[in-house]
């Protein structure tokens, strides 16, 4: 089955864990609504919802993929997978849970922009 995902931190193009997406087909950028804050974590970043839009990009991936970003992502412990609407289609897009330790915002919303 084929998937859409929109990724908004390592897992973009030249950052540290793109490898996972490397033949998958990148569809485009996309600007979320303003319903998310994204927060840098050191190694990599924390979304959770809010009032921002973040950017990020949409693949398209098939099911082995989406179980590897799944266990990249700690799901169902440190984030959990939902849906958001793009401009490609319902995309899968990955929550933070542990909101209690977030405090780095990136405000500009681009992972790949944070100082």
């Amino acid at each position: 089955m084929q998937h859409l995902v929109f990724v908004y931190g390592t897992l973009r193009k030249g950052e540290s864990n793109h490898h996972y997406l490397m033949n998958s087909q990148l569809l485009g950028e996309f600007l979320t609504p303003p319903q998310y804050t994204l927060y840098d974590l050191g190694a990599y970043p924390a979304l959770i919802e809010g009032k921002k839009s973040v950017l990020g990009e949409v693949y398209l991936i098939d099911d082995p993929i989406l179980c590897q970003l799944d266990e990249l992502e700690d799901v169902p412990v440190e984030y959990r997978r939902e849906s958001l609407e793009t401009s490609f289609g319902r995309a899968w897009i990955y929550l933070y849970q542990n909101t209690y330790n977030l405090s780095d915002e990136i405000t500009t919303g681009d992972w790949c922009k944070r100082t």
